[in-house]
Order: C-alpha cells, then structure tokens, then sequence
C-alpha cells in the first residue's frame, strides 16, 4: 500500500496533503517550523521515512542539497524520493549526487498549487523527468500522480527548465515589476487587457518570497530569458519614440463581397467567439462541480445536513441580484443556477457512488 511521507510543510506540501487525504493515501509530514495537523505530524525526519513508500522533499529549491543529504541515511532502496521544485536542473544534480544509484528518485514539478487547488481547477498537470540512473521511477511516479488525478508530461531537466525561463520566470519578472511600479493596485476599473495579468500579480503579492527567488536564482536559464526580454522592451520602447505622434491607419482596401463557402465573416467571427465562451463555461461548471463535491464532504464531516434549502435560496437571491445588476434578466438567470445546481447534486452522487 502507498504511504507518503512529506518533507517540508510549507504551502506545496500542506496542499499535496489534501490532495492525498482526498486520495484517501496515507501521509505524514516532517517539517521543524510548520504546524501539521497532529494525525499527520511526525516527530522527526526518521520517522515520517519510517513506513513510506513515496518522499516527497517540498523544500525551497536552495535547500535541496542540505535536506538530502540530511535524509539520507534513513533512504531505503525499496523507496522512491521525488522532488517537487518549480526548476529542474539544480534539484536533479543534488539528487544524482547525493543519492545516486542507491535509492529510485525522479524529478517532478506539479504545475498546480494551494490557490489553482482551491479554485478546483482541472486537469491537474505535472511535469516528470525520467531518471537513466533509475530506469523505473519514472513509472512509479507516473502512477502515483495518477492517482490523485494528474496528467503527466515528460521532459528533461534541462528542457524543462528553458521552457520555465521563457514562461514561468518571465511571467513572474514581469508580474513584480508591476507590482513594484503600483500596477493594479486599488483600481476601481481595468480593461480586459489587464484583467488576465491581474490574477498573475496577485500570485507574486502572496507567493512566499524563496519561490520568486528561486524561479529567477535556481533556473539556469532565466537571467538570458530576462536579459532578451529587456532587450526587446527597449527595442519596442525606441520604436514608439522614433514614430511621428499622428501615425494615422492605413487605407482600407475595397470591401468586396464574403465568398459563398465562407459565409459573412462577422457571423463567423461571432459563433467562434460563442464557441470560445461555451468551452469557458463548460470548465467553470466542471470546476463549480468540484468545489459542491469539497463542499458536501466538509459538511459530512462537519455532522451538518446535506440539503439546505435556506442557504440555495439565499444564493438563488443573491444571483438574482447580479444579474440584475448586468441587465439581465433574473428570473432567466436563476432557472439557469437552478439547472446548475441539478447538476451539481447528480455529479456528486456519481462520485459518491451508490449507497
């Protein structure tokens, strides 16, 4: 049976344990500063490895080196050790040295985290780097982040790391240098444009600050992704110096008739646009349903009752309420959440099983 120890308890690990309490697989976690649940918490390092099949070490990519080799000793060769770091390089050349043949390791890099969990945002996506050194670790990993409901991509450490640079780090870079020039902060209003890098800042506002370091520090390649990136801003920024102020448009060619097979291209361009929108509601009511299953399990924990007609009908108002609010119309839209919520109960008694 799979049992799994977790080392280091920060904001990953704490995560990772919920995923694994709703796999219903058994963990426990070490960690000196973190507060652990007491049925997870173990008292050392040694006895949280004691029974595990599967570490997991979720420290701060820096720390790496000193944890393995503080574990160690206490590594089994029956055991796989897996690293969750947001580089791969660095992490992999620790676990090469310091663990080498003896004991199966692969890398790993969940692309998920606490806020995409409680968001139930779906599929799960996890980068693995298979190991020569240990040709079926891969395998073993694979399968144990299947089975908290992960999809798997394959990559090598140093491939992996170059597609972070160019996504991961920059993305960041960019995001803390609007955070440092008072983008977004307190805007009343913002334009669509500015809405999708609105959640980015708010990552980097909360994130813990080894994990902004160790994006930019621990990857390889990030300082000349940076590097390129500056050069292009500056490149842009000449460019619009350099531009008379009254630019103007082009002419517009004549307008010539859609051809019969292509139909009007408004109408075109609209049902894409509609087709696009139907694709995001399908992910939030995935997600919605998600979130009602967590929602049902913490109230059988809890002792409360399943039905509470006051609570849908207090919501049902409230959604009323917005769409009255967006000029809609809200008995149209409260038939809709009460379809939803149809949904939401027939998708948890397909998850629950029958009884």
């Amino acid at each position: 049976m799979t049992t799994v120890a977790i080392v280091g308890f920060g904001r990953f690990g704490r995560a990772l344990g919920g995923l694994l309490e709703e796999a219903q697989v058994p963990w426990r976690a070490w960690d000196p500063v973190a507060d652990i649940p007491a049925p997870h918490r173990a008292a050392s390092s040694r006895e949280a490895l004691r029974d595990a099949t599967h570490v997991v070490v979720a420290v701060p990519v820096a720390l790496m080196r000193h944890v393995l080799l503080d574990l160690s000793p206490a590594l089994r060769p029956e055991q796989l050790v897996m690293d969750v770091g947001s580089v791969k390089v660095r992490p992999v050349q620790a676990l090469t040295e310091v663990l080498g043949t003896r004991v199966p390791w692969v890398g790993t890099h969940p692309l998920f985290g606490p806020l995409s969990l409680a968001m139930a945002e779906r599929p799960l996506h996890v980068v693995l780097c298979p190991n020569p050194l240990h040709p079926e670790a891969a395998a073993r990993a694979r399968a144990f982040y299947e089975r908290l409901g992960c999809e798997l991509i394959e990559q090598s450490p140093e491939g992996h790391d170059r597609v972070m640079a160019h996504t991961h780090a920059l993305t960041f870079f960019v995001a803390k240098g609007m955070v440092d020039a008072g983008s977004g902060v307190n805007v009343p209003f913002a334009p669509a444009s500015f809405r999708s890098l609105s959640r980015t800042i708010q990552l980097v506002r909360s994130d813990a600050g080894h994990l902004f370091s160790a994006i930019q520090h621990e990857n390889p390649f990030a300082r000349e992704a940076r590097g390129h990136l500056l050069e292009a801003l500056q490149n842009v920024h000449r460019e619009l110096d350099a531009q008379p102020a009254e630019v103007g448009f082009p002419e517009e060619p004549p307008l010539a008739p859609p051809a019969l097979e292509t139909g009007l291209p408004e109408l075109q361009e609209t049902r894409a646009l509609i087709d696009q929108v139907d694709q995001e509601l399908v992910a939030l009511l995935a997600r919605r349903a998600e979130l009602a299953r967590r929602a049902l399990k913490a109230k059988a924990q809890a002792g409360q009752p399943v039905p509470d007609p006051a609570r849908e009908e207090a919501m049902l108002g409230a959604r009323r309420e917005w769409a009255q609010a967006r000029g809609l119309e809200p008995d149209g839209v409260e038939a809709l959440f009460r379809a939803i919520l149809r949904f939401s109960r027939r998708a948890q008694q397909e998850r629950s099983g029958p009884t």
